[in-house]
């Protein structure tokens, strides 16, 4: 009850009341900023993943020399395994594509258009034609969105591919270069895809780059992606001719780096309600020196030191819980509208903070986590429960004859 009773703003101590309000709102701040800056990690993560995988695949199998002779086998035996749901060939090759005065160094995928469905999300992001105009022998060609801009083509119009691999002639070595018709254009939001992949049907790709009959390997989809690496070593186990390659090997460095970005921003941010609860321990102390005739008078009416510990550390205990209530609050309301926000402040300042041309992902995404915002709440509340603990000792200390001498 005392200790409720000073957190109210007295005349002679309203410095202190607004000492400890600037405290409450510095940790509501931090608690806020760090539950929406997890939860941008958290989605930002997610649509990476999200948009890499919906170009790559949750498992890769390939031979040896990266690649199948007869992968037929291999799909049929990877599909009995419980956790696969779809499979699907493909050659993976390097080319050059030119048109006009423009060209472009692309990565060319061979792909059988009803397969690749079941393991990519090509159909679903094609803004112009559609995957089954990719027919055996016709050398039709399929681009990302940016990559036909940047050549200036569009569908039904040609453009040249050239294989790094060459034809050897008495005359010398000379590239392989074939004339592809532009059958549609796909956009998956993934600018690594969307301005350097092309596609083209598996046999024209074995026709071009000599494999007969060979592809590159095997790629499944699976009900879980995190189990992919499990997957793979069983797949391994019964085939051991074969290799697996999961989905966190394909892009390592940035599903790393998001990791870590995540981890040194949470540190770094946690500083901020660190500090206020720096601000508690001046309050708390400048508290303890104003109240010391009180806590003399409740000392000599019977207090135990420990009583008066306790005053004060429910003091600390409001500033804190009422701080963090008020973080958690603003910050999931932050962070489930940030779709609105951040728009509304684009708007408003007149330039995208998340240009296309730059970054993976053109907007600001949000996933909230439960575990973190309980995570940040309990850091929260630790913290300022450790800041009352100095400033309430030192009022158990107080002598009662010393702080009554002036009184």
């Amino acid at each position: 009850m005392i200790g409720l009773r000073y957190t109210r703003a007295k005349r002679r101590n309203r410095f202190i009341s607004f000492i400890a309000l600037i405290s409450m709102a510095g940790i509501a701040l931090g608690v806020a900023v760090l539950i929406v800056v997890l939860s941008v990690m958290n989605g930002f993560q997610t649509e990476v993943r999200s948009r890499i995988l919906g170009v790559a695949s949750h498992l890769q199998l390939t031979g040896a020399g990266a690649v199948l002779r007869d992968w037929r086998p291999v799909a049929r035996a990877a599909s009995e395994h419980p956790q696969v749901i779809a499979s699907a060939p493909f050659v993976q090759a390097q080319g050059m594509l030119t048109s006009g005065r423009a060209a472009r160094g692309v990565g060319v995928r061979g792909i059988l258009p009803a397969e690749e469905d079941g393991v990519a999300d090509f159909g679903k992001h094609m803004v112009a034609g559609k995957l089954d105009a990719l027919k055996p022998g016709e050398f039709a060609i399929i681009l990302g969105a940016d990559l036909a801009r940047a050549l200036g083509v569009a569908p039904g119009e040609k453009v040249a591919l050239i294989a790094p691999q060459g034809n050897v002639t008495p005359a010398g070595v000379v590239p392989r270069l074939k004339q592809f018709t532009v059958a549609g254009m796909f956009d998956v939001g993934f600018n690594e895809a969307d301005s350097a992949l092309a596609l083209v049907h598996l046999e024209d790709a074995q026709k071009l780059y000599q494999l007969e009959g060979q592809v590159s390997g095997v790629r499944l989809k699976l009900k879980d992606l995190f189990a992919a690496r499990t997957v793979g070593r069983e797949l391994m186990a019964r085939m051991p001719e074969i290799f697996a390659w999961d989905w966190s090997r394909s892009h390592p460095n940035l599903f790393r780096a998001v990791q870590i970005e995540k981890r040194m921003m949470f540190l770094i941010l946690t500083l901020i309600i660190a500090v206020a609860t720096f601000n508690m321990v001046s309050t708390l102390v400048m508290l303890v020196t104003d109240k010391q005739a009180d806590i003399a008078i409740l000392r000599t009416l019977g207090a135990s030191p420990r009583s008066i510990l306790q005053v004060f550390v429910v003091q600390g205990a409001v500033i804190g819980v009422v701080g963090t209530l008020a973080g958690l609050a603003g910050g999931l309301l932050l962070a489930l509208n940030i779709d609105v926000v951040v728009p509304a402040i684009e708007n408003v300042l007149g330039f995208k903070f998340f240009a296309k041309d730059v970054y993976l992902i053109p907007n600001v995404p949000s996933e909230v986590h439960p575990d973190d915002v309980v995570f940040v709440a309990l850091i929260s509340l630790a913290l300022a429960f450790l800041a009352t603990l100095y400033p309430s000792w030192r009022a158990s200390r107080v002598n009662p004859a010393e702080a009554l001498r002036y009184e």
